[in-house]
């Protein structure tokens, strides 16, 4: 499969910022754009003006959150169906920062997760672990525990990427071994692969993310069972987001 270079900008960027997939285009070559699917996950104001102006740029676009709901009283809320109306492809689901300051529970991931399917998007859901989690031996369980919970039966090699983020690791600059990543995204997949069938399991991406830089990235993108990278800070300059996407291996072919 093609690796998934995905961008997380949060809370960061203006109207100025919709210049951004343009100049990513130019610092990409044929090779780049071949073997990797790009995304970026702006501020939700700024969705419906990349898409307008993306033109043949070689990315898509997605949203950070969205309700389970497809409409009501939800005062600041957005639906999946609105986020697809923009033009959208993507929605990321239960990201550690929401997790933590929303107290968001995998339940309402779970229910996110079906009405985005349900909206013709693809979810990007998050896992992962604290540091005392894994200081104290947990990170497998709690890692196994949130995605049984969090993912629908409804999980395809179409409409779900998984994003195992090691809390610790985001935005600090510390980053697991190499031999913990790849026995990480093993487990990973070997769990979904005793849920929903080994071929199911087979086509859906893992992505790796906590401190991904373009010095780290050719080694965390080269593991076995690593399909990609979810982006915070180094995705939101173009030079070291298209940097990461340049050190993704080649293109299978399947």
């Amino acid at each position: 499969m093609r690796q998934v270079i995905a961008a997380n900008w949060k809370m960061n960027g203006d109207f100025s910022w919709a210049d951004k997939p343009a100049e990513l285009a130019g610092l990409l070559d044929d090779d780049t754009v071949d073997k990797v699917d790009l995304v970026i996950c702006p501020p939700l104001h700024l969705l419906a003006a990349m898409e307008a102006m993306v033109e043949d740029a070689p990315v898509t676009f997605g949203a950070q959150n969205c309700h389970a709901e497809t409409s009501g009283a939800y005062t600041g809320e957005v639906s999946a169906q609105m986020i697809a109306e923009t033009g959208a492809a993507y929605v990321i689901l239960g990201h550690s920062e929401r997790r933590d300051y929303n107290s968001e529970t995998d339940t309402q991931v779970h229910d996110k997760a079906i009405a985005a399917h349900k909206a013709g998007l693809i979810t990007i859901i998050c896992v992962g672990e604290s540091l005392d989690m894994r200081e104290a031996g947990r990170a497998d369980d709690i890692v196994a525990a949130q995605l049984a919970a969090s993912l629908p039966d409804c999980v395809t090699g179409m409409n779900t990427i998984i994003a195992y983020e090691p809390i610790w690791a985001i935005g600090t600059g510390k980053v697991p071994s190499a031999d913990d990543i790849a026995a990480m995204h093993a487990g990973i997949r070997a769990r979904m692969s005793d849920r929903f069938g080994e071929g199911t399991a087979n086509a859906i991406p893992i992505q790796y993310g906590g401190s991904v830089k373009p010095a780290n990235a050719a080694e965390i993108l080269a593991l076995p069972n690593v399909d990609g990278a979810l982006i915070g800070g180094a995705s939101l300059e173009m030079e070291s987001f298209a940097a990461i996407a340049k050190a993704a291996r080649p293109y299978d072919g399947h």
